[in-house]
């Protein structure tokens, strides 16, 4: 298959770059902009340069206008979905999509599909350090919780279609 390359690029609410990655165009659905990464693919934090190596498959939504994106990977990584809290996703051009990471993550483990929320300190941490306005914490934290309950109920997309998005990986 031949699917266009697109740059994710993470940045932190200074506009300072965080992690970023390649991944491949999927296509898209209701739920968003899939994007997949094969085993193999390379992520770089900051100026840092690469920083790890994936030892499994991975798939990524981006939604349209959703405080959040959703990573799922395939084994053996220990947690099935990891989903962080932005600000809505922007795209630059057809390669590039960018968002904030506002450090609150919320992740579900593959063995036993327990769900938590991650980050909680950073997230208090750079509500001080970056002046969050008001209405970006309180937008933070209901989207945490919406994906909390999500993801321990297996709403899409964080059920069957995620898994049809991340076998649809073993073509690249």
């Amino acid at each position: 298959m031949n699917a266009a390359e697109v740059l994710v690029s993470v940045r932190k609410y200074d506009g300072s770059l965080h992690w970023h990655h390649s991944t491949l165009r999927l296509g898209e659905d209701e739920h968003g902009v899939w994007l997949g990464a094969p085993a193999g693919t390379v992520y770089s934090k900051g100026t840092e340069g690469p920083v790890y190596t994936t030892r499994e498959a991975r798939v990524m939504v981006i939604p349209r206008d959703g405080w959040w994106t959703g990573l799922f990977q395939a084994a053996p990584a220990r947690l099935d979905a990891y989903c962080d809290v932005t600000t809505p996703s922007r795209w630059l051009h057809p390669g590039e999509v960018t968002m904030i990471d506002l450090e609150l993550d919320v992740c579900r483990t593959r063995d036993g599909g327990i769900v938590f929320v991650d980050d909680e300190d950073e997230f208090a941490d750079h509500q001080v350090r970056y002046a969050y306005p008001p209405e970006v914490i309180a937008r933070a934290t209901t989207t945490a919780e919406q994906l909390r309950v999500a993801l321990t109920e297996d709403a899409e997309p964080f059920g069957r279609c995620r898994r049809s998005w991340l076998a649809g990986m073993s073509a690249y």
